[in-house]
Parts: C-alpha cells; structure tokens; sequence
C-alpha cells in the first residue's frame, strides 16, 4: 500500500521544510500547529554548507539569500560602552560563499509562503494520542478530530510533545549555560551591526538589521541546570544584577517583551529517531544547541533527506532506517561543535575575558587576520557539509 498522507507537528521550520518537500514528491501533507499562527519573534540563524544547497533544490535560495541581515559590522564594548573593537561582521562570523543569516521568522515565512496553497495548515491545535494501526496512525487531537495519517512527523522542537508521546520522557543533555532572546525598542543606534559586552560567566549581546527595525537583545550565562519552575524574567535578573553596558536597560525591558525566549543549551541525544510510524525530524530528534549555530541547518537537511527517503518507498520503516543511516554522522559532528562553542561562549574568569578583548583588540591590525579567522572557524564549516547531499528526484517548484 503506498504511503502518502502524512502529518506534521511543528510549524516552526523543520515542519514547514519537511512539507514543501514531501508536497514536491507527491504527498498529501497537513502540518498541526499548537500556535494560533505563525510564531513572531526568534532570532538571527545562520544556512551553511548543505543546507544552502537544500534551499537550493527547493528553489529558496533567492528569496533566502534577499532576506539576508546584511550585517555588517560586529563590535566588543567595555562596561561603560566604550569600544574595544569593531570588525567586518561576515569576516569574523567565517562566511564564506554564499552561506546565509536570516531572521527565523523571514525563513519560517517563506517556507510558509512556498506551502500554504499546497499543504493543509490547522493552527491552534496539537496531537493529543497516537494510535498505531496495521493501515496506519489514528490520531487524536486537542479539539477532539480524530485522523489516519500513513506517517506521523514530530517537528515540534526541543521540548517534543510527539517525542514524549512515542518515546517517554528523554533527559535533555545540559551544555551549562541558558540564553535568552527578546525584542528591545530600537533606540540602540544600531544599523546592521551586533555588539557584544563579555564579563565573567556571562555574555551579552544585541543587533538590529537596520535602522527603525526591531533591536533584539540577547543574555547568555553559565549554570547548572535551574528548577522547572523558576520565573524566567526573575532569573535573568538576578544573574545580570550589577553589569555594565546598556544591560540595565534590558533587564527593564523583560517586562514588556511579550516573546521572551529563554531555555538552557541543551542537546537532544536518542538511540533511535523512529518509533513505528512516527518519526522525529529537527530539533526534536537531535537538537545541536544553539551554540553550534547550526540547528537550523540540520532540520532543513534532515526535512530534505527524510522526504527523499519516504519518496524512494520501500515502506516507512525502511525510509526511516536510510534518513538516520544518512544524517546520524551529520548530526554528531554538530553536536559536538554545539559542546564545544557552548564552553567558549561566556569565558569563566576575567583572565579569559581579558585575553578575549585582547584578541579583539590586536585583531584588527593584524595582516593574517583573515587566515587565522579561517583556522577559527574551519570546524563551523567541516561540520555545516559533514553530508554527501543525495540526489532525489522532485517536482520542480512553480
């Protein structure tokens, strides 16, 4: 029997990618989404390495590389706000050809806007059981409608509700840090360009891609994992309590910054990706950190790799074993890159902070500049085309 109604839980971007790609090889798609609507908000991400060439096939990458951030300048200040250094941001960043930075919402919308004739989108609801049959899915949702789908996809993040319903509760793997993102009045004087402020345990960050845009200010800090129950906005004050900067602004900002992000860098590490006819893609499956600056890199190539493996046939679980034969190498060396920034972004003491400004600082003038920049930065890339892409055959986009 073939295998063509698929059901995607997550509207994030592993969701809709998944869905404009299965749509090209002929399936009958409806993407779940707990959101009243498309979620605002989020954060810059960066495409790299295969996942541009996936944007590519799928006939994104103009109206991607279009909504590029342009960024153009990236500067350390000291706690008074006098600059360290100020440095082409693709320089220091390793951008290289033509690898991307978006904004997550601008991504989620054109992944969106290439779907939405084709795909069936039911906002403000959520897969509430699952039931495996011989002849598929009975699935049950929150207002009550119960569906067969062939294939149940959980695109649905970090926290994974189709994770926990197939495969129990999976501890998250803490990398020792939480970071926050959130909207700010745009009264910085930032056109294009992302500051930084670094202080022992603890990092700041913000950026606007131009003037009259939204600036978004970020908070990153090193801890052991917090209680569940601990007030986001209550915690970031505390940890940022007497900074430099323009940092108290911020923290009088959490208030009445209604998209508020905060969680802890955690990683996503599972024996298998599978359970039946379900399957997990993303975030959901293996989430990276976004210390590796790569989660949405994986998710738009694993969403490419899976409906190439379910167009191939041989029945879901056959497809399912070649999408993690194919990604698991992929996905390792991200994960590992994800460990390994995550020990580097918020330096443990004020010799490594000062050591940093001090790299910054001679950075500037330094001939080799470029070349040591590219030695930094080699592993970002060694992971970002850890795949051999494989060729599926699809319809072209229209």
């Amino acid at each position: 029997m073939s295998e063509r109604e698929v059901l995607i839980s997550g509207a994030g971007l592993a969701g809709p990618a998944l869905a404009l790609a299965l749509h090209r090889h002929g399936f009958r798609v409806t993407v779940v989404e707990r959101a009243a609507a498309l979620r605002d908000g989020g954060y810059k991400v960066d495409i790299r390495g295969a996942a541009v060439e996936v944007l590519k096939r799928l006939g994104l990458f103009r109206a991607a590389r279009a909504a590029d951030t342009a960024m153009r300048h990236v500067t350390y200040v000291r706690p008074d706000g006098r600059p360290i250094a100020t440095l082409d941001a693709s320089l220091l960043m390793g951008r290289r050809g033509d690898d991307l930075e978006v904004m997550r919402t601008d991504l989620t919308r054109i992944l969106y806007g290439a779907t939405a004739g084709d795909v069936d989108y039911v906002f403000g609801d959520s897969i509430e059981t699952l039931d495996e049959r011989p002849d598929g899915v009975a699935v049950t949702f929150a207002s009550g409608v119960t569906r067969r789908f062939d294939v149940v996809v959980g695109a649905d993040g970090l926290h994974s509700a189709t994770r926990r319903l197939v495969l129990g509760d999976v501890p998250l793997r803490h990398l020792g840090a939480y970071i926050s993102i959130f909207d700010l009045a745009d009264d910085l004087g930032l056109d294009h360009e992302e500051v930084f402020h670094v202080a022992p345990g603890r990092m700041v960050f913000a950026y606007s891609t131009g003037v009259g845009e939204p600036a978004k200010a970020g908070l990153v800090f090193a801890s052991p994992p917090l209680p569940r129950t601990a007030d986001p906005r209550q915690v970031l004050r505390d940890r940022f309590a007497g900074s430099g900067w323009r940092v108290p602004s911020f923290l009088d900002a959490l208030d009445a910054a209604p998209d508020l992000y905060f969680d802890a860098m955690s990683q996503v590490e599972l024996p298998r990706w599978s359970a039946g006819r379900v399957v997990l893609l993303g975030d959901a499956a293996h989430c990276p950190a976004p210390s590796s600056g790569q989660g949405t890199s994986l998710a738009l190539v694993g969403a490419y790799v899976l409906a190439g493996e379910l167009a191939r046939g041989g029945g879901h679980a056959a497809a399912f074993a070649r999408y993690e034969a194919a990604m698991r190498p992929y996905v390792a060396r991200n994960q590992e890159l994800g460990r390994t920034m995550a020990a580097d972004m918020v330096p443990g003491g004020r010799l490594k902070v000062a050591l940093l400004h001090h790299g910054m600082r001679s950075l500037r003038f330094n001939p080799w500049k470029r070349q040591i920049i590219e030695r930094v930065t080699r592993p970002v890339h060694l992971a970002a085309g850890a795949i051999e892409l494989p060729s599926y055959p699809m319809a072209a986009a229209v």
